[in-house]
């Protein structure tokens, strides 16, 4: 994989922060079971933050990076999280200083040889490593989830970054070469209306790829489709999301 830092969210940064869905609250209490209390985290590739507070509450400290500025400056302030501006690949952190690694929803676009180096320079011995990525959504009803699924897989699908396969092979197929612990099965859910899930559909990379190269917003045609068959549009559907998680130890 390429070393260079893969920007796709800059741009989306405040949306992605109101539309990403959150993650449960199940993976965060099974997180504290790896390591002692008083565990210091870090927090690798944390965008906005969307693990950091849930981290935060559950953790005595938490160190977050992201490569990106913008994501930063979208992040809430937390008390219990420093956040920072830093490369997953060089991140800053002392050596053996961290007994925690966390990567949600960002494993893919990494350097895998230098983020892992890095990763075996940072944890303290016996530290873990936790990555995870949610797949696909599905929504509730029928005829709603089909259009969905169009647009995911045939109106923006050409325009996913090669690395998305990745996620849609539940990160089972990416090198992970640490001592592996088998860990459960997490899913993730919403409550959306209409438009809360347009607006998550917009902070795909796959849309705004489709925008620059087309000149043409795919939403509002979705928008339009949707329309037709989901009812009343502020009435909330339920969205689902699989999550893959993969958990080591150095």
């Amino acid at each position: 994989m390429s070393q260079a830092f893969h920007d796709h969210f800059s741009g989306v940064a405040t949306r992605y922060a109101e539309f990403r869905p959150r993650y449960p609250a199940a993976l965060f209490d099974y997180l504290t079971t790896l390591v002692p209390d008083g565990a210091t985290v870090w927090d690798c590739a944390c965008g906005n933050g969307q693990a950091t507070h849930d981290l935060a509450s559950h953790f005595s400290k938490v160190i977050a990076t992201d490569a990106s500025k913008e994501q930063i400056a979208s992040s809430t302030r937390n008390p219990k999280a420093e956040f920072r501006v830093a490369t997953a690949e060089d991140c800053g952190l002392p050596n053996h200083s961290v007994d925690l690694i966390t990567v949600a929803q960002a494993l893919h676009w990494f350097n895998f040889e230098r983020f892992y180096a890095e990763v075996r320079r940072v944890l303290k011995p016996g530290g873990v490593l936790a990555v995870w990525a949610y797949g696909v959504n599905q929504v509730e009803g029928r005829a709603v989830n089909e259009i969905v699924q169009d647009f995911y897989s045939n109106v923006v699908g050409p325009y996913w970054p090669p690395e998305r396969q990745l996620v849609e092979e539940g990160y089972r197929t990416m090198p992970f070469p640490f001592q592996e612990i088998a860990a459960p099965g997490f899913q993730m859910k919403a409550r959306w209306t209409m438009e809360q899930l347009l607006g998550y559909f917009s902070t795909w990379s796959a849309t705004n790829r489709c925008l620059k190269t087309k000149g043409i917003n795919p939403l509002p045609a979705l928008s339009e489709r949707l329309s037709g068959v989901w009812g009343d549009v502020d009435a909330p559907r339920k969205i689902t999301w699989p999550l893959a998680l993969r958990v080591g130890r150095i």
